[in-house]
């Protein structure tokens, strides 16, 4: 059989046998198209002919054309779990990913944003119009819960338990969990709910909760480019995304006493070591502070 054609196979086998999410799906496609890409231009096109070596080099490849850390991380984990695939059903006999080791990954903490400017960027929506109320009740909501970009995306009026001041969302690995939502940040929902939304919708239907002014669910780009409109008239220089206020609601919520392993629900992690990330944060905001303020530093 042909590369691409027990690729095809392979992503089959995921979707129906282990039932991976789209999203999951579609990250393996690209890494072993791109994978496929590479045996084509090197004139191997037969996998049973596939060594360590070229996986190195395919890796070195991908380094040289500006391919970030977590990319090749990530094309390590898919062919492994692919070649993996192909030894179980006998289609190669030797796995060339045996021999090939993880990429080391450097520890990067995450951009973290202060309180006060979290305030500043919550308070710039223009609340006199109905996109700013939109907006103003998105912002609050990300930073109440922490909530993924995809997960505000996908969120919807049936996850809302006002009642118990709770919402449910479906994160990576389509696992659901219950977050609880601020108070702040349920109104500026009812707000939106009942003044702004039905204006939107035109007299259509949309189960989802934030909508765009044609009534249709907001994507991903359409809420990275409206918090960097919003941090830009904020005046706030900062890189920020929405994952920012994501780590910055993970980061506040401990400086204030949280447990660890709230935190990690919260989140929705699987592995309590992502979580951990954010004591490094607030250990260093610590060690700031005292070099910044006491007088012996």
């Amino acid at each position: 059989m042909k590369t691409t054609e027990l690729i095809a196979e392979y992503l089959q086998y995921v979707k129906v046998e282990r039932g991976l999410a789209a999203n999951s799906i579609k990250s393996y496609q690209q890494d072993l198209m791109k994978f496929n890409d590479y045996l084509v231009s090197i004139k191997r096109t037969d996998l049973t002919q596939v060594d360590n070596f070229m996986i190195v080099n395919l890796l070195q490849y991908l380094e040289e054309h500006g391919n970030s850390e977590n990319t090749r991380i990530h094309m390590v984990t898919s062919l492994r779990k692919f070649f993996q695939y192909l030894m179980k059903m006998n289609y190669i006999t030797t796995n060339p990913m045996q021999k090939v080791s993880m990429p080391k990954k450097k520890q990067h903490l995450p951009d973290v944003l202060s309180v006060a400017d979290v305030e500043l960027i919550l308070a710039t929506p223009k609340t006199d119009t109905p996109l700013g109320v939109r907006n103003r009740a998105m912002l609050e909501v990300m930073y109440a819960t922490g909530l993924r970009v995809s997960e505000i995306v996908n969120l919807k009026i049936s996850d809302l338990h006002f009642e118990l001041g709770l919402l449910q969302t479906i994160g990576k690995g389509d696992k659901e969990r219950i977050v609880p939502i601020g108070d702040l940040a349920m109104e500026w929902v009812a707000k939106y709910y009942a003044n702004v939304r039905p204006t939107q919708l035109k007299g259509t239907t949309s189960p989802y909760l934030f909508l765009n002014d044609h009534g249709h669910q907001l994507t991903r780009q359409g809420i990275w480019k409206i918090i960097k409109q919003i941090v830009a008239a904020a005046g706030i220089t900062k890189d920020v995304s929405p994952h920012t206020l994501r780590h910055s609601f993970a980061t506040h919520i401990l400086e204030n006493g949280a447990d660890l392993r709230i935190v990690q629900e919260l989140l929705g992690h699987s592995d309590i070591s992502t979580t951990q990330i954010y004591t490094h944060i607030t250990n260093e905001r610590a060690n700031a502070v005292y070099r910044r303020t006491h007088p012996r530093a």
